[in-house]
């Protein structure tokens, strides 16, 4: 009997052991998760992972049954029957089965069988019984270890589920950190480049600095020797100054000098005037009689032509009275008489002061004439224009063929040169004369290779003495040949190839070739070279006028001519 409760009492203290083994390692389990899952990261046993059971005998020679599942151990003590039996002391065994069977079950019974008490076999069977019961709990043995991997089995299922939870949390959260170890390695990428972009940008900015700072040192080194420079060249200019001040009190000095003498020569100037307008109040005094003196000889001359006229009327008869009284011939004496009247007739024989003069006298033909101003001792041949515009004209300048060269001295200038009935150039100071003795007009005439002529009108027109460079005196303007004056302005003076007093250091005579009233070589030139064709791109030193053909046009005729501004025919 005793035996009997000892294998229930040992059959139900195992069991009792593996449930509550199994509820305190669920507990455990559970509790743990977080720690068995950062166990399970780091490479350690997970919770659900079970190993195969083992067996043994410890130190006391009891025998044990012994499963690891997770973090739980599982040991079961087998109970030793034979040793329970001798330790009792009582000597007594169980009887055998009623019917003569065995004392225990089968071993074909179930492990969830129980155990029913049994006669102790007999003594003379206690070998076959001892066997027996060594069969049987050796079933009981195999139908515990059945029971108990039915029991890891169920626990193995039961624990899978969280395990391949726990798994997928780890993975899902293995997966979260390695995204946020991208996503961070990432930034810390693009911070890193944007770094190295930043620092690039840096080192080229203190590469620019160093070099706009080298440039500026440099810059400040030429500065500094401009500086020096200019400083030194201020120097020498202040010097240069004080030089050109003591020389601008010399010439201060120089020209209250002048000044004094000018005004002087002025007073003396005007008292000459003051005498000449005299002598010429006296001329004109003069001229007045001579002007009546001039009608009454006209009138003698007209009565004397009438006389000359009837006494050819009466020459055959006095020719043929004195052939036949005295038997000779008169020829020589008609022809002096001829002579003296053709002379008569032309005016001639008298001069003239101008054309202008001659006109009033009744001339009308235009031709060369003999004429001599107030203030001249020699009278001088010139080509009247008895035509143009009532006539009274005398010719200074005339330009048609090329034929003569007007690139000459201030001497030939002076006193003129050509001929009149062509191309010549009547004199300067003959021109000052005529000018001089009243106020004339200035014509102009201009044709060029087409055909086409123009003129230039000028109300007041004079030459002054040589003394005074001949210069030139204007007032007023008119005329088709341009809408401006070519002509130099008043006060300009005249210039040759040896003598230049024009405006320009570039010697506009030699240039422009001729003699003219150059300013700064001007827009006029009729004594230029005579080019033929006209148009000669190029060259300026044609006869040119400005503002009508422009100063690279040579003109084909040129004719200059005055008369007093006061002439009436």
């Amino acid at each position: 009997m005793a035996v009997r409760d000892g294998t229930r009492l040992s059959s139900c203290c195992l069991l009792l052991l593996l449930l509550l083994g199994m509820s305190a390692c669920r507990a455990r389990a559970q509790v743990g998760a977080g720690a068995s899952s950062a166990r399970a990261g780091g490479g350690g046993r997970s919770v659900g992972s079970a190993s195969p059971p083992s067996g043994g005998v410890d130190a006391s020679g009891r025998r044990y049954h012994r499963l690891q599942h997770g973090a739980c151990t599982y040991t079961f003590l087998l109970p030793e029957l034979v040793g329970a039996a001798a330790a009792d002391g009582s000597g007594c065994r169980a009887a055998p089965a009623a019917g003569g069977g065995p004392p225990f079950p089968s071993p074909s019974l179930s492990g969830n069988a129980l155990q029913r008490d049994a006669p102790p076999p007999p003594a003379a069977a206690e070998p076959d019984w001892a066997l027996q019961r060594l069969q049987q709990l050796e079933v009981a043995m195999e139908n515990n270890t059945h029971w108990l991997r039915k029991l890891e089995e169920s626990v193995r299922v039961e624990v899978a589920p969280s395990q391949q939870q726990q798994q997928r949390q780890q993975e899902h959260v293995a997966a979260a950190m390695l995204e946020m170890g991208t996503s961070l390695l990432s930034q810390t990428a693009e911070q890193t480049r944007k770094l190295t972009h930043m620092e690039t940008q840096v080192l080229n900015q203190t590469s620019r600095l160093e070099i706009q700072l080298l440039e500026n040192s440099l810059s400040t080194h030429k500065l500094e020797k401009q500086l020096l420079l200019q400083t030194q060249d201020i120097g020498r200019l202040a010097q240069k100054n004080k030089e050109l001040e003591v020389r601008l009190w010399e010439l201060g000095d120089k020209h209250h000098a002048e000044l004094r003498a000018l005004r002087e020569e002025k007073a003396e100037l005007e008292r000459l005037v003051g005498r000449q307008s005299q002598a010429v109040g006296a001329l004109e005094r003069q001229l007045g009689a001579a002007t009546a003196n001039n009608s009454r000889l006209q009138r003698q001359q007209q009565e004397l032509t009438e006389s000359v006229r009837s006494l050819l009327a009466l020459l055959p008869q006095y020719a043929q009275a004195t052939e036949s009284s005295h038997g000779g011939s008169t020829g020589g004496d008609d022809e002096e008489l001829e002579e003296d009247e053709e002379e008569a007739e032309d005016g001639k024989k008298p001069p003239f002061r101008d054309c202008a003069h001659a006109r009033q006298a009744g001339v009308t033909k235009s031709g060369v004439y003999a004429v001599r101003a107030f203030n001249s001792s020699q009278p001088v041949k010139v080509w009247c224009d008895m035509e143009t515009n009532g006539g009274g004209w005398t010719v200074i300048q005339r330009r048609d063929d090329g034929g003569l060269d007007f690139h000459r001295t201030w001497a030939e200038y002076k006193l003129g040169f050509g001929e009149p009935a062509g191309e010549h150039w009547l004199g300067n100071e003959h021109v000052h004369q005529l000018s001089s003795q009243q106020a004339h007009v200035l014509r102009v005439e201009l044709g060029d290779w087409e055909g086409h002529r123009a003129f230039s009108l000028y109300e007041r027109f004079s030459v002054a003495s040589e003394k005074q460079h001949y210069r030139l005196l204007l007032k007023g303007f008119g005329g088709t040949a341009g809408r401006f004056s070519s002509l130099s302005q008043s006060g300009v003076s005249f210039s040759t190839k040896d003598a230049d007093n024009d405006n320009c250091g570039c010697r506009c005579s030699q240039m422009a070739t001729g003699g003219w009233w150059f300013d700064a070589c001007g827009a006029s030139n009729l004594n230029g070279r005579h080019y033929s064709g006209g148009q000669h791109t190029g060259k300026f030193n044609g006869v040119k006028w400005h503002y009508w053909k422009g100063s690279s046009y040579s003109l084909r005729t040129t004719t200059m001519k005055i008369r007093p501004a006061d002439f009436d025919s």
